[in-house]
């Protein structure tokens, strides 16, 4: 008869399995995945209407539109922060986009800890992932 395996044992081993078709589905889809998220360009504008941004799939500046009426309150810091408050705006969202297009093959908020660069993030969820 064979002995009972311990829970951490078994914890890692369903840990390890999923990661073995988390990475199946990547290799899969990947090719696919990897074209749409590279195709992702958003464009916010800004509240007063008047600064439309649009940024890539890595939040790199595409296009900005400046309305003409802009030139009608001259106020360059206040055009600049609301360039840059759009931008940012424009990069999360397409943040957001590329975590939706992988959450098929990659838990979304692993990806976005990805994303992020939260390397204690990352680390924790893969520890609790062998627990």
């Amino acid at each position: 008869m064979g002995s009972p395996e311990r829970p951490d044992v078994a914890g890692v081993r369903a840990y390890a399995d999923e990661l073995r078709e988390m990475f199946t589905r990547l290799q899969d889809q990947g090719l696919e995945l990897h074209t749409r998220a590279r195709a992702v360009q958003v464009t916010e504008t800004s509240p007063d209407g008047l600064v439309s941004v649009t940024v890539g799939s890595r939040g790199e500046l595409v296009r900005i539109d400046l309305d003409p009426r802009i030139y009608r309150r001259p106020d360059a810091r206040g055009l600049a922060d609301t360039i840059v408050t759009t931008a940012q705006r424009a990069g999360a969202t397409a943040r957001e986009r590329i975590v939706e297009i992988f959450a098929p093959v990659i838990p979304p908020e692993q990806f976005q800890a990805h994303l992020d660069g939260d390397i204690e993030a990352v680390l924790s969820q893969l520890a609790g992932g062998a627990e």
